[in-house]
């Protein structure tokens, strides 16, 4: 691999971990719209579909925690630590199922939105595995199903909509580019 694209792809990771920051603050730090409208979910899907899992993992378990020591939001435990194995989980497949369909003739938007629903219904079972085996080692309430369909599709289906129109849509127009169709071909 050339050393300018491994710059190139150790800046885009940095950016989409600053993204991964940045865009809860449009959110107003209220934890009701941010649940709702899930943006630190958007860096690091895209993350997973150009620059591959390794690059997904790395920003879905990074992005929650690092946020949640300089900011404090979300809270460490136990939102903060749930979102990182929800959110490694999209990173990870939304690279590997990217990877498999990009072979495929589907139009990347296609391509696109089967790899975020995959990765969505994955890893909010991941998130409500995780927030589950948190409520048996703590004190806290147990973590029904409602609660479980609540927090991952009820009250997140707005930001589930933004995703699945603004993710294909970037992806597509960065394949459209120099530097984004080489991140795709070659990861």
């Amino acid at each position: 691999m050339k050393i300018d694209k491994i710059i190139f792809k150790i800046t885009f990771n940095a950016m989409l971990l600053a993204l991964g920051w940045v865009l809860p603050l449009f959110t107003g730090q209220i934890r009701e719209i941010g649940n709702m409208l899930c943006p630190m979910h958007i860096p690091v899907m895209i993350g997973g579909i150009l620059l591959g899992w390794q690059s997904g993992l790395f920003l879905g378990l990074a992005t929650p925690l690092t946020r949640s020591l300089m900011f404090g939001m979300p809270p460490l435990y136990p939102n903060a630590l749930g979102m990182a194995f929800e959110l490694a989980t999209y990173g990870v497949v939304c690279g590997i199922v990217f990877r498999i369909l990009f072979k495929s003739n589907i139009h990347i938007i296609l391509k696109t939105i089967i790899t975020l629903l995959v990765a969505m219904v994955l890893g909010r079972a991941v998130w409500g595995l995780v927030r589950w085996i948190f409520t048996m080692i703590s004190t806290e309430q147990q973590f029904s199903f409602k609660m479980f369909l609540s927090g991952a599709f009820i009250t997140a289906w707005p930001g589930i909509i933004i995703q699945l129109i603004l993710i294909p849509y970037i992806v597509f127009v960065l394949s459209r580019t120099d530097k984004g169709r080489s991140l795709l071909e070659n990861k």
